[in-house]
């Protein structure tokens, strides 16, 4: 992810929707329908462009008891929400 993660912990509310989640630290264990997903973090060197430095964040998704369709409804939406674009 290209963000701080101050950046990333405002998102992550929203991106998350309705479900049930827990935050531990650099971690987040959430509840979605029949299972879960636990989401954990940390930063990483910044990634240079030129005189650009643009902040990463190594992020690790760890889903359990969901078929491919539930884990792909799941991450659509958080991927929308977690987009940032510029032009």
């Amino acid at each position: 992810m290209g963000c701080t993660e101050a950046e990333w912990l405002g998102w992550l509310p929203a991106a998350l929707g309705d479900n049930f989640w827990q935050r531990d630290g650099a971690s987040v264990q959430i509840v979605i329908g029949p299972g879960s997903l636990q989401i954990h973090w940390h930063a990483a060197p910044p990634r240079a462009l030129g005189q650009v430095r643009i902040p990463r964040l190594l992020v690790c998704f760890a889903f359990a008891g969901l078929d491919a369709g539930e884990r792909y409804l799941f991450m659509k939406r958080f991927d929308l929400y977690m987009q940032r674009g510029g032009g």
